[in-house]
């Protein structure tokens, strides 16, 4: 519940700023009678993510035995490549996101309705696409064998962290309350990469026992006596951080190398250092002109 939580609410926070900076770009031009346009391209890209989800979903459900393992293991792979880029794009492209869409909208006004829909429906479709992925990476990741407790609880962790970050996007838009999206995008940026180590563990997991991967396959530990899976604080261990209580080698070197190559590169990046130095900014999206100073990370 806890790994689709944070990531259903990071998703949703940043696709809730990319529709703020639009609408308060659209305020401050004059033009909120565009507004309708934004919020239909918003919508179908929802419904849109929610069909996808759906779809991968059922799909995953009519494989069996190896071919389902070989699904599961490469979708995860898929969802934890995606996910790792993500952080990091967000990370690059923080800075300069209100400026891009401002001149995008800029352009679409000029090239007519549909374009400022489609900006919006892209922008919304691309973050929705990715929660799909993740979900359902989530869903498996943490599952305990024979059971559908774990996928139940994180579609209700999803459904709880889209909710909340609907809730503070309506209340950054209208200045209700200020955040420091940069901390908010650090913090959340750590805890997925720990969530996204546990999936690519699974992921080795899946294609080990599909036959795929023939190469560490010893287990590493067994300690589902004292500290199991799939009760007690190791159920919710699992359903944080995908916890598996007898691991092979593979699953440990990977969540290993994983957890720190990807956390190196993220903590060390120059522009932490720089930040170091600048005042700390708490924003309003209200505000939009210090949105891209704060989403910046």
């Amino acid at each position: 519940m806890g790994a689709t939580f944070v990531i259903a609410l990071r998703e949703g926070i940043e696709a809730v700023l990319i529709v703020s900076i639009v609408l308060a770009y659209l305020k401050q031009l004059g033009a909120t009678d565009r507004d309708r346009l934004v919020w239909w391209g918003a919508i179908v890209a929802v419904l849109l993510s929610v069909g996808v989800g759906t779809a991968v979903f059922v799909a995953g459900a009519e494989f069996e035995g190896s071919a389902e393992q070989i699904f599961e293991g490469l979708v995860t792979l898929a969802a934890v490549s995606v996910l790792t880029w993500m952080i990091f794009w967000m990370r690059r492209q923080g800075a300069r996101i209100k400026s891009d869409l401002h001149e995008k909208v800029d352009t679409a006004l000029v090239t007519g309705g549909f374009a400022l829909a489609g900006l919006a429906f892209f922008a919304v479709l691309r973050e929705g696409v990715e929660t799909a992925l993740f979900l359902y990476a989530a869903a498996k990741g943490t599952a305990v064998e024979g059971t559908n407790v774990a996928p139940a609880a994180q579609v209700v962790g999803a459904i709880l962290g889209l909710a909340l970050a609907l809730v503070l996007g309506a209340m950054l838009y209208r200045g209700g309350i200020r955040m420091n999206l940069r901390s908010f995008f650090r913090v959340t940026g750590l805890i997925l990469i720990v969530v996204s180590a546990g999936l690519f563990a699974f992921s080795l997991h899946e294609l080990q026992e599909a036959g795929w991967l023939r190469l560490l396959d010893m287990h590493a530990f067994d300690i589902s006596s004292s500290l199991p899976d799939d009760a007690g604080a190791g159920a919710i261990l699992r359903g944080l951080v995908g916890y598996h209580a007898h691991p092979t080698w593979l699953e440990v070197v990977g969540w290993a190398a994983y957890l720190v190559a990807v956390g190196s590169l993220f903590l060390r990046t120059p522009r932490f250092a720089g930040m170091k130095s600048r005042p700390q900014h708490e924003t309003s999206a209200a505000a939009s002109t210090h949105v891209e100073s704060d989403v910046a990370h």
